[in-house]
C-alpha cells in the first residue's frame, strides 16, 4: 500500500530557457495525467525576461517561493543572447544558495542495460545516489582577480567549508541511506565520503573528521573512503559497489556528470535541491542545449523523473511510483527519443509517457 494522499501541495514552476521550455511542459503534462493533487503557479523567469526589462529575479521572488509554495520545479538556464549568462547565476545560483538548499540529490540508476555504455553492465548494477554539498565550497565564488589582463594577472577561487555546512551534508547522506530502499526493495546500507585530502588538506581534514564523527553515531551503516581521482576510475570500472556517496559541491558535480553517462546521458537524469521542511526546487541535470532548443529533440525523461521525484519528496507516493514505470516502460519498448536510441520527439514521448500514466 502507498502513503496516505496528502493535501493539496503548490508547486512553481521556472521552465527557464532553451530546451527547459520543452521538457518542463512534458512534466507538467504527466504530473497532471497522474492525479497528483497540487496547484502549479508557472513563473516567466529567464533570458526572455532578462533581455525584455533586466529582470533576473523580482526584489521578493526568493521569499515569495519561499513562503507560498511547497516546491519548485525548473528547467535549465543558458542562453547565448546573455553574454556573461548573468540571469542564470542569479536565478539558479539564487535558489540554491538565497534558499539554503543545501542538499543536492542525485539519484544514478540505469533503466535499462542497452542505455549503458559498459559493457555487461544491467540495471541492478546501477542504483546509486550523490549527495552534493550545494552552498560551499569553490562556487561561493568567493576570491578575486588582481591585475586582470596582465602578464602578472592573478585570480584567486577560494573553496569554503564551515563546519555547519560539512556536518549537516554528511548528517543528511546518512539518513537519506537510512531512509530509503535500492530499486530491488533492499535497504541501503553503505555511504562513502569522497573528496581530495591528500592533496587539499585543510578543507579534506574538516570533511574526514566530520565523516569519522558522524559515522559513529550511525553503526549500522558501513562506510568508506575514496579521493575522487579514485572514485572516477572505478566508476567507470564498476558502478556496483556504489550505493550512497557524500562529497562536497565541485566534485559533486563532477562526478555526477560522469555518473548520468551510466545511466543514458544527462537526459535521463534528475535532481534535488533540498532543505528537509523547507521549500526545495528540483531540476532535469542537463542545461539549455542551446543548439537543439525549438526543435522538438530534447530527451524529456530526466524532467518527467526529477517530476517523479519532487512528488515523491512531497508524499505523493504512488503517482510517483506510476511516473517512473511508465518511463521505464517507455525505455523498454524504445518510446524515445534519438539521443537514446529511439524516433519520436519531445512531445511524443510526454505524450507517451502521459497516456501511461493515466491508464493506471
Amino acid at each position: 500500500m502507498g502513503s496516505p494522499k496528502p493535501s493539496k501541495k503548490r508547486i512553481a514552476i521556472i521552465p527557464g530557457d532553451g530546451i527547459g521550455q520543452e521538457v518542463i511542459p512534458q512534466a507538467l503534462k504527466v504530473i497532471r495525467a497522474s492525479g497528483a493533487d497540487v496547484i502549479t503557479t508557472e513563473f516567466d523567469w529567464g533570458a526572455d525576461r532578462y533581455l525584455r526589462d533586466g529582470t533576473t529575479v523580482p526584489a521578493d521572488g526568493f521569499a515569495t517561493l519561499g513562503r507560498d509554495f511547497d516546491a519548485i520545479l525548473a528547467g535549465a538556464f543558458g542562453d547565448p543572447r546573455v553574454k556573461t549568462n548573468i540571469h542564470a547565476k542569479e536565478i539558479l545560483l539564487g535558489m540554491r544558495f538565497k534558499m539554503d538548499l543545501y542538499a543536492n540529490v542525485r539519484p544514478v540508476r540505469l533503466l535499462d542495460a542497452a542505455l549503458c555504455p559498459l559493457k555487461g553492465v544491467e540495471p541492478k548494477d546501477v542504483d546509486f545516489v550523490v549527495i552534493r554539498e550545494n552552498t560551499e565550497g569553490v562556487y561561493t565564488d568567493s576570491g578575486g582577480v588582481f591585475k586582470q589582463g596582465t602578464p602578472d594577472e592573478i585570480a584567486i577561487q577560494e573553496d569554503i567549508n564551515t563546519s555547519k555546512g560539512v556536518e549537516r551534508i554528511i548528517r543528511y547522506a546518512f539518513e537519506y541511506c537510512e531512509r530509503h530502499t535500492k530499486l530491488d526493495g533492499t535497504l541501503r546500507s553503505r555511504v562513502l565520503m569522497c573528496d581530495k585530502s591528500n592533496a587539499m588538506t585543510h578543507a579534506g581534514g574538516l570533511w574526514q573528521r566530520m565523516f569519522k564523527e558522524i559515522s559513529a553515531e550511525y553503526p549500522k551503516i558501513s562506510t568508506q573512503h575514496m579521493y575522487v581521482d579514485a572514485l572516477c576510475m572505478q566508476m567507470v570500472r564498476d558502478p556496483r559497489p556504489f550505493d550512497v556517496i557524500v562529497t562536497n559541491n565541485m566534485f559533486g558535480d563532477i562526478i555526477t556528470d560522469l555518473a548520468a553517462g551510466l545511466q543514458g546521458g544527462l537526459g535521463m537524469a534528475a535532481s534535488g535541491n533540498i532543505h528537509p521542511g523547507k521549500t526545495s526546487m528540483f531540476e532535469p541535470v542537463h542545461g539549455s542545449a542551446p543548439p537543439i532548443a525549438g526543435k522538438n529533440l530534447a530527451n524529456p525523461f530526466g524532467a518527467i523523473l526529477t517530476a517523479a521525484m519532487m512528488l515523491g519528496h512531497l508524499g505523493f507516493t504512488r503517482e510517483s511510483d506510476r511516473i517512473e514505470a511508465a518511463v521505464l516502460e517507455g525505455v523498454r519498448q524504445g518510446k524515445t527519443t534519438q539521443d537514446i536510441g529511439g524516433t519520436l520527439g519531445t512531445r511524443e514521448v510526454g505524450d507517451w509517457v502521459a497516456e501511461r500514466v493515466g491508464q493506471h
